[in-house]
């Protein structure tokens, strides 16, 4: 089973339109850095490796093949999503690839290569976490949708399957855009991993029934004292993982850690327009009238996080100085 969220062709940038699927596989093809932008600002593309990868290529669009000001490109796509870390990184590793001389596009091919050997180093290392039989819950979508072919968190999940283990998955369908029900349900009836969608306002019931022996989550950021900002509703599942006495678990790889940043209150949350919770792919599910708040992610603070698993080893109980140890900054 492979899947795949963007194919890069020398000039031209291919992607899985995401708000598509799962009813329609629509493959967009993206010639201009301006078109990967809107792209990934619109969400057709998402997931914090994915949009990292998919803005170095968009970055490879505009100074290699537009011929465009690099610094033009490089805040176009640097703007497009405020709060995962990944598309900051991959910017400034492709920006300064440029500026030594070295060609961007291979940059960018390495980035891509290297993510996907970072998160099948991830599965194997989180799949020690996972017993047999376990019980997962798992929030948004954080597999090869997400990342360049194989998954963070669901890549782990991915692994234990794989591995053998007869574990079981529950899918938050995490709104308003569904990328639990639309995106993770997909890849896991692809692969046949066994699994059922719950509301997301399901998940703490499930926890009272002793229903769930594991969550584990994807994310967006993670500062130097191991605060996790991630899908919005990550925050609520850590807070009844401890009220419930039940491991939860972060999946990231190196590149997600923000170390510049101490606290998650440095994080700078991304709001996106009200309009996206009123409706539901094109349904109005709101008064017209009523306004709305949303949140495209929340912050979940260290001590409600029981591990942390990178491709340089798992942080137990996170803290600065473990964090420092264990990614070697």
């Amino acid at each position: 089973m492979e899947v795949k969220a963007f194919v890069w062709n020398s000039g031209e940038l291919k992607i899985l339109n995401q708000l598509k699927l799962p009813q329609t596989e629509e493959w967009l093809s993206l010639k201009s850095y301006k078109e990967v932008a809107k792209a990934i600002k619109d969400m057709v593309v998402r997931g914090a490796p994915a949009i990292g990868c998919v803005g170095a290529y968009g970055f490879v669009l505009g100074v290699k093949y537009e011929k465009v000001d690099p610094e033009e490109v490089f805040q176009t796509l640097k703007n497009t999503r405020p709060t995962a870390v990944n598309l900051f990184w991959a910017l400034e590793r492709v920006k300064k690839a440029l500026e030594s001389g070295q060609d961007v596009e291979e940059e960018a091919k390495a980035i891509e290569r290297e993510d996907y050997e970072t998160n099948l180093k991830m599965g194997k290392i989180g799949n020690t976490l996972i017993p047999e039989g376990a019980r997962i819950l798992t929030h948004c979508n954080t597999g090869a949708l997400a990342t360049t072919g194989y998954g963070t968190a669901l890549g782990v999940i991915r692994s234990a399957f794989r591995s053998g283990k007869n574990i079981f998955v529950w899918v938050d369908e995490t709104r308003p855009y569904l990328q639990g029900s639309r995106l993770t349900a997909w890849e896991l009836a692809k692969e046949g991993i066994p699994h059922k969608i719950i509301t997301d306002s399901t998940a703490g019931f499930l926890m009272s029934k002793k229903m769930v022996d594991i969550i584990i989550v994807g994310a967006d950021r993670i500062t130097l004292r191991g605060d996790v900002a991630n899908k919005i509703g990550t925050y609520t599942l850590a807070v009844l993982a401890k009220e419930h006495k039940i491991p939860f678990y972060v999946v990231a790889p190196a590149s997600t850690f923000d170390p510049k940043l101490f606290s998650g209150e440095e994080i700078p949350i991304e709001e996106r327009r009200g309009e996206e919770v009123k409706s539901c792919f094109g349904c109005k599910v709101a008064p017209t009238e009523s306004g709305a708040l949303h949140w495209g992610f929340d912050v979940t603070p260290a001590e409600l996080i029981d591990a942390i698993i990178t491709e340089k080893g798992i942080i137990q109980k996170p803290t600065p100085e473990k964090i420092k140890r264990v990614l070697g900054i």
